[in-house]
C-alpha cells in the first residue's frame, strides 16, 4: 500500500509542476480542425518560426496534403528541413547546440497540444504573454511559464513589451507580486488583433498535428455507434425468434 501511495505521488509531480509553472489565468481557445485555411496558415507559421528549434518528428510534410495543399505547394513553400515530402519535420537546430545555448533541448511539438492539461488554452495564452526580462539569459520571460528558457520567436510580429506587477497582501499578511499590465516598448509588425489571429492559426495547427485523423475518427465513431444500435435491434429480434416457443 505504501509503495502504491509513493508511486501515485510521483506520477502527480509533473502535473503539480505544470500547475505551478506560472500564475497567469489561461485564456480560452476553441480549436477548429475543420478550418483548412486556418490550418494552412498555422502550418506556414510553424515551419517558418518553430521548426528552426523544435521538431515534429511524428508529422510528415506529405500529411499536409490533407489540408488541401498540393505536393508542389508543400515543397516550394513549407519544406525547410526535409528533402522529400515523406520526411518528418526535423528541427534545424542541433540538440547539442540547443542544450549549450538554452540549457535544455527544445521539446518535440508533435503532440504538445495533447500532452499538456488544457493544451489549446495553455498554448494560446503562452504565446501571447511573453515580455522582456533583462534578468533572464534570453532576455525574455513568460507569465504562463515563469523563467522559461525559450526566447520569444514571434517578437517581431507582436513587438516588445515589459510586464508591470503590483504588490498585494494575502489573508496571511504575506506580500506577493501580481501581474498588473503589459506596456509596449516597441511595436511589432502586426496589430494586437492580427497577432492574436496568427497565434490562433498556429495553435489550431498544433492541435491538428497531435492527431491529424481526428475528424475521420469522429465520423468513424458515429458510424460505429449507429452500426451497434442496428446490431442491437437485430440481436433483440433474433433472440425473440429463438425463444418464442420456450415458456
Amino acid at each position: 500500500m505504501i509503495k502504491k501511495i509513493i508511486l501515485a505521488a510521483l506520477l502527480c509531480l509533473p502535473a503539480a509542476a505544470f500547475a505551478s509553472s506560472g500564475g497567469a489565468k489561461l485564456d480560452e481557445f476553441k480549436p477548429n480542425v475543420e478550418d483548412k485555411l486556418s490550418l494552412q496558415r498555422g502550418a506556414r507559421v510553424f515551419v517558418n518560426y518553430c521548426v528552426n528549434c523544435h521538431s515534429a518528428s511524428y508529422m510528415r510534410y506529405s500529411r499536409l496534403q490533407d489540408l488541401g495543399l498540393t505536393e508542389k505547394q508543400i515543397v516550394d513553400n513549407l519544406m525547410v528541413t526535409g528533402e522529400k515530402p515523406v520526411e518528418t519535420m526535423t528541427a534545424a537546430l542541433r540538440r547539442e547546440d540547443a542544450e549549450a545555448w538554452f540549457g535544455v533541448a527544445p521539446p518535440d511539438l508533435t503532440v504538445i497540444a495533447r500532452a499538456k492539461e488544457q493544451g489549446p488554452n495553455w498554448l494560446y495564452t503562452y504565446l501571447r504573454t511573453f515580455y522582456r526580462d533583462p534578468s533572464r539569459p534570453t532576455g525574455w520571460n513568460n507569465l504562463v511559464f515563469t523563467n522559461v528558457g525559450m526566447p520569444h520567436a514571434l517578437w517581431e510580429q507582436q513587438g516588445e513589451r515589459v510586464a508591470h506587477f503590483r504588490t498585494e497582501k494575502g489573508h496571511d499578511g504575506k506580500e506577493s507580486h501580481v501581474f498588473d499590465r503589459f506596456e509596449t516598448t516597441r511595436p511589432g509588425k502586426m496589430t494586437a488583433a492580427e497577432y492574436d489571429a496568427t497565434v490562433k492559426d498556429l495553435v489550431n495547427y498544433l492541435v491538428y498535428m497531435g492527431e491529424p485523423a481526428q475528424s475521420k475518427r469522429k465520423i468513424t465513431g458515429i458510424y460505429v455507434i449507429f452500426f451497434l444500435l442496428g446490431l442491437t435491434v437485430l440481436a433483440y429480434y433474433l433472440k425473440k425468434e429463438f425463444w418464442k416457443d420456450i415458456h
